[in-house]
């Protein structure tokens, strides 16, 4: 695509471009908010201010955009950011229990796809197989998740990765040297499925909503839910470069959708990356003083 025909497209957006833009203003606030009612853990106050949690979110996310293998590069920032207002174990166990939330929603979500797919689309055998996969992979996914929520999952990653070549020896030494704080997190992570119920659900109820022409909205959902799921299986691309495109591609070709709408929707995306990438890192600058300076 030559770049004329890139900025024709983008010109051909309109209005629509910033309305897109905009939008993630309203999708960050449903991450945000999951986040801090983790944060608050049931509690009526919190030392950290919601608009600090919002700025957080949105520099964690940009990122995760960046870098490769996703959450390398914004959760150890969200932990560093945290740890003032709250304290090194709470920013870590609140981070941990955000993104295992973000990426449980990510299994809900497609699992929920499957029955929205069949109640919409023609399944001949190759797609049946397919849902099939997912929906098992899915429900594995979701019983892990689970089980990890009930009896927290630091120490068992810790002793997973202990197995793996390059990094079985730091985590090893790790594991050693950080066994309380480590149990310690574990324990808060358990106490939000045990004893908070309804901020667990609150929270994943948030995440699953953030995800929600001749393109009916159901159809939306489930381009969203198969280009998700397509990119998510190249996690280790920085911005997942390529693997989107192709499922916005596949996902369209797959509903008797013209191409043309993957390729735009496609383009439009990566803007709206990229402008929430340059946002996010912005805001790394602002508003950076610690409840001792204030």
């Amino acid at each position: 695509m030559e770049y004329d025909e890139l900025l024709a497209n983008l010109r051909r957006a309109g209005m629509w471009l910033p309305a897109v833009v905009g939008l993630w203003i309203i999708i960050y606030l449903f991450n945000t908010l999951s986040w801090y009612i983790i944060i608050r853990d049931g509690k009526k106050g919190t030392p950290i201010p919601f608009w600090k949690v919002y700025k957080l979110t949105v520099s964690g996310f940009a990122l995760n955009y960046a870098t490769p293998v996703g959450l390398m590069g914004g959760e150890p920032y969200r932990i560093m950011e945290l740890t003032p207002y709250v304290g090194a174990s709470k920013a870590t166990s609140s981070v941990i229990l955000y993104v295992m939330m973000h990426i449980f929603s990510h299994f809900c979500f497609w699992f929920f796809s499957i029955f929205l797919y069949l109640a919409l689309r023609p399944v001949d055998i190759a797609m049946g197989t397919i849902l099939a996969v997912v929906g098992a992979v899915s429900l594995l996914a979701i019983y892990f998740f689970m089980k990890g929520y009930k009896n927290g999952m630091a120490v068992r990653t810790l002793k997973l990765l202990q197995h793996i070549p390059f990094v079985k020896e730091w985590a090893k030494r790790f594991s050693e040297n950080k066994r309380e704080a480590l149990e310690r997190v574990d324990s808060q992570i358990a106490e939000l499925h045990k004893q908070r119920r309804s901020t667990f659900y609150a929270s994943l109820s948030l995440e699953f909503m953030a995800r929600t022409t001749d393109v009916s909205f159901p159809a939306c959902i489930l381009i969203m839910a198969f280009t998700s799921l397509f990119a998510n299986l190249f996690f280790f691309s920085p911005m997942q470069l390529g693997a989107r495109e192709g499922g916005f591609a596949l996902a369209v070709g797959g509903l008797a959708i013209p191409g043309a709408f993957g390729v735009y929707t496609g383009l439009i995306t990566r803007v709206r990356e990229l402008i929430w990438i340059v946002i996010g890192v912005l805001l790394m600058k602002v508003g950076n003083g610690t409840p001792a300076n204030k």
